[in-house]
């Protein structure tokens, strides 16, 4: 199909539109050198740093790669898989053992660089938390949540605190549903503050800064979670 002109705004979102078309239609298999900004600048009917940009775009979506003195080539005719949707798509139990490797070192790091104004951070949402086991089980799993975010932010590592906040979506429900599915918080073996011990333990840990309890506290209590999640019914198998 051969390119035709585009309207004049957005142009940069045009072009690299219409070029992606061309790439994930086949028309530019996987191997193949896109011709020069010129000349697509000219068939696209746009300046060449448009083309220039569009590129760039689709550059950044692992569809083609600049070569330094060979051009622009093809690498994948299907757009990379950003982060959050492999989330989205990936099994709740896999995405909370990453979150367990991510969270268990941030909460070692916590304890080594917590200031005062994160121990009272972190008191406040242990508070918080006690306080929503009169809620609800989606207001008990926010608290939750937020408690452990604490715990992540007191690490002051913006790295690991932008992946934690990528696992929260993905977790959030499934952990609303375990608790519902397992009455974690109601029936004879429930209680309304499920792992309340653990999570004290684990701010007292950090506020002392001795990292290595901190680590093991919080390695425990989402193990735990995560058996529960495996196992489906509370029971170790």
């Amino acid at each position: 199909m051969p390119l035709a002109a585009l309207r004049p705004t957005p142009l940069i979102e045009q072009a690299a539109a219409r070029l992606r078309e061309e790439i994930t239609g086949g028309h530019w298999p996987v191997g193949t050198r896109l011709p020069g900004e010129t000349t697509l600048a000219k068939t696209l009917g746009v300046g060449r740093s448009t083309v220039r940009e569009a590129v760039r775009v689709l550059a950044g979506a692992g569809l083609v790669q600049a070569r330094q003195g060979s051009g622009v080539f093809v690498i994948a005719t299907e757009p990379a898989e950003d982060w959050p949707a492999r989330l989205r798509r990936a099994a709740v139990t896999d995405v909370f053992e990453v979150r367990m490797l991510v969270e268990v070192q941030a909460a070692r790091l916590a304890a080594l660089r917590r200031t005062d104004a994160d121990l009272t951070t972190l008191n406040a949402a242990l508070d918080a938390r006690s306080a929503a086991a009169a809620g609800d089980d989606a207001a008990f799993v926010d608290a939750d949540i937020a408690l452990h975010a604490a715990v992540v932010g007191a690490a002051h590592n913006p790295v690991l605190t932008d992946l934690f906040a990528e696992f929260v979506p993905r977790l959030r429900q499934a952990l609303i549903d375990l608790v519902d599915l397992l009455a974690l918080r109601t029936g004879t073996t429930g209680t309304p503050n499920p792992g309340d011990e653990a999570h004290t333990a684990l701010v007292r840990a950090v506020e002392r800064g001795d990292a290595d309890t901190a680590g093991r506290v919080l390695q425990a209590e989402l193990e735990q979670t995560l058996t529960r999640l495996r196992d489906g019914d509370g029971r170790p198998s």
